[in-house]
């Protein structure tokens, strides 16, 4: 289940383009168009309003006990500062969710954050124990968004979840995959299901989801969370060397996770998208798609027509 890793650094990425310029600060720049406040999108299960950029966690905050996590600290610090709440975990992301937990406490805003984790393994016993792990871990005694990761034993878990929902234990319930293969699943799920959320991959180059995953969403009233916006980082291996048009310029878009992100977060289905990263530059660049406005449907079509091309 672990997925590849690009071969380009976006890291290096940026230090290679004057793009990547200006990107320490992380208040939203001010200029006309540009809203001063992040943008929200509701859940539609209860009108609750979530920032429509958050956090991802895979591989960027596994972090050995004992070893450095300045990195992380700082990007959950600026994360935070931008307005940005939605952070995405699992146990399947070995020490993501200590760390998360840990660096929130410290920076004490954990009761603020939308504390999103998922439940990985088979067995109403063993599932049990995992998510009771997670709450020592995330250092909360309710779980916002409580997942069934990767659909594994899929009906055992989701009786579980509701239970917890009932209790009060968790406030939502979710399903994940991460590959374009399930999506006709998770719509199904989507469409037979009490669901609140579902969580798959989308991007400018793997628009799948669209065809019948988004608006079955959008149909059943269930927030999507978007993961693999940049393609594991593909899709700025194929942006290397290339300049940003101008004609995305009046959409406040002055990088290309930007770009990136927009096209992504314009989709009205989408309730929010969660890049990962471990680098504090970065969280700030995402987390500025989630300032401004949205690309309209013509201009998201010459968008997707442009990276076609590249």
């Amino acid at each position: 289940m672990r997925r590849r890793r690009s071969g380009w650094s976006r890291r290096r990425f940026l230090r290679c383009s004057a793009l990547g310029a200006g990107l320490a600060t992380f208040a939203p720049h001010s200029r006309p168009g540009r809203t001063a406040t992040i943008r929200t999108r509701p859940i539609p299960s209860t009108g609750e309003r979530i920032p429509i950029v958050g956090l991802g966690t895979y591989r960027s905050f596994d972090i050995a006990p004992g070893a450095g996590r300045s990195d992380q600290r700082e990007v959950l610090r600026r994360f935070f500062a931008t307005g940005a709440r939605v952070v995405d975990s699992s146990p399947m992301y070995g020490e993501s969710e200590r760390v998360v937990g840990e660096l929130a406490a410290d920076l004490g805003i954990a009761d603020e954050l939308f504390m999103a984790t998922k439940v990985w393994t088979r067995g109403r016993a063993s599932g049990i124990r995992q998510m009771a792990r997670s709450e020592a871990l995330l250092r909360t005694d309710r779980i916002d968004l409580m997942q069934v990761h990767n659909l594994v034993d899929l009906r055992t878990q989701l009786a579980t979840l509701r239970e917890w929902k009932a209790e009060g234990r968790i406030r939502y319930v979710g399903i994940t995959h991460y590959t374009s293969s399930m999506h006709d699943t998770l719509a199904e799920l989507v469409e037979s299901e009490p669901l609140d959320f579902v969580q798959f991959n989308y991007n400018v180059a793997d628009r799948h989801a669209e065809r019948r995953l988004l608006p079955a969403a959008r149909e059943r009233g269930v927030a999507a969370l978007v993961n693999e916006p940049f393609e594991t980082g593909a899709l700025f291996g194929r942006l290397r060397g290339k300049t940003l048009p101008d004609w995305v310029r009046p959409l406040g878009v002055e990088t290309w996770a930007q770009f990136l992100l927009k096209f992504i977060l314009a989709e009205p289905a989408v309730t929010c998208a969660i890049p990962a990263t471990s680098d504090p530059e970065h969280v700030v660049d995402n987390t500025q798609a989630a300032f401004g406005p949205l690309p309209e449907r013509r201009q998201r079509d010459r968008m997707a027509a442009w990276i076609a091309r590249t």
